[in-house]
Parts: structure tokens; sequence; C-alpha cells
């Protein structure tokens, strides 16, 4: 997993516990890499379920909501450091539908050994989606987070149904969007 999104869960952690709190829950954790992160290295993703962990036990937070609400604060993030991104599409659904097809390309140019997501649009409709979400790490609830920062940026309201599933290419997540109003 790419650097960014650990130096900017630290970030997160900072603006949810302090940096005190954060210092000492790395050192806690023993990390591999120590907790020293720049944006452009690459790091096992296991380190951020072992610090969630740790996070949710210190906040009573539940793990998956806590990787929710960091998937949240990083989409903020990304709309403001890759607003071109957001600006060419004239939707919500058109965003999305770009992730895997655009943006995923781009990032790729940029960090060849980048281990991406699959997030493909599968039914769409001016109303709903259907989104895929395939990824060995199972970070479905970041996901979740990142597209809920984007229906707000697009200014949307949308109910999300998540449903799991398995096929020829192994297993998945559906996320069924609606939007309000």
């Amino acid at each position: 997993m790419k650097g960014i999104v650990f130096t900017e869960y630290l970030a997160f952690a900072e603006n949810l516990v302090g940096e005190d709190v954060v210092e000492d829950v790395i050192e806690a954790c023993k990390l591999p890499s120590g907790g020293a992160y720049t944006t452009v290295g690459t790091y096992d993703h296991a380190e951020i379920v072992i610090l969630t962990k740790a996070f949710s036990e210190h906040t009573g937070i539940d793990d998956q909501d806590l990787v929710r609400m960091f998937g949240v604060y990083l989409g903020e993030v990304f709309q403001r450091k890759f607003s071109q991104f957001f600006a060419e599409a004239d939707t919500l659904f058109d965003f999305l539908a770009s992730v895997h097809t655009h943006i995923h390309v781009e990032v790729q140019k940029l960090y060849p050994d980048a281990e991406l997501p699959s997030i493909e649009m599968i039914e769409r409709s001016e109303r709903t989606a259907l989104l895929r979400y395939r990824s060995p790490r199972n970070m479905d609830a970041l996901a979740l987070g990142l597209i809920q920062a984007a229906a707000s940026g697009f200014g949307d309201t949308i109910e999300t149904e998540r449903d799991s599933g398995a096929d020829v290419d192994g297993t998945y997540v559906d996320f069924r969007l609606t939007r309000s109003g």
C-alpha cells in the first residue's frame, strides 16, 4: 500500500486522538516500519490493520467504522490534492465510473508498483449505481468511506447497501448506491 495512505492515516489519527496518543500507539504496536512512513514508500497494509485495532481499543470505536471514517477523511484529502480528477466528472456516478478506468491508470503510471483495488461500475441509472470492489486487502470499509466523501464532494446524499459475493475471479463486495432526491 502506498505511503500516502499511511501518512494520511496518521494525520487522521492525530485529529482523532492527538499526537501523543498516536506516538504511544505506534510504539506499542512494534510495527515492522517503526511507524515511519513516506508518501512515496510502499508498506504492508497489515500495519494499518494493526494500528486500527489499537486505535479501536483506545477509542472504543469499532475498527471497521474507524476505517470507514478514515476513508471519508482520505477522500476529502484526495479531493483537495487531486482536484483535476473530480473536476473532469459531471456527476458522482461519472466520477465513480472513472476510478478504475482512468484514475487508477494514472496512479499506475506514477507508481508502477502500486497494488490498486478494482472498482467496476456494473450497473448505472440516474439515481442508482452498482459498484463492484475487489481487493486482496479486503478494505471495503475504506472504499465505502471514499465513496461517501466523493458523494459529499459532488453535493449528493446517498444510501449504500453492501453485499459480499464470489465468482470465478474471487471475492468481491458490491456497493449499491441510491442518490436521494
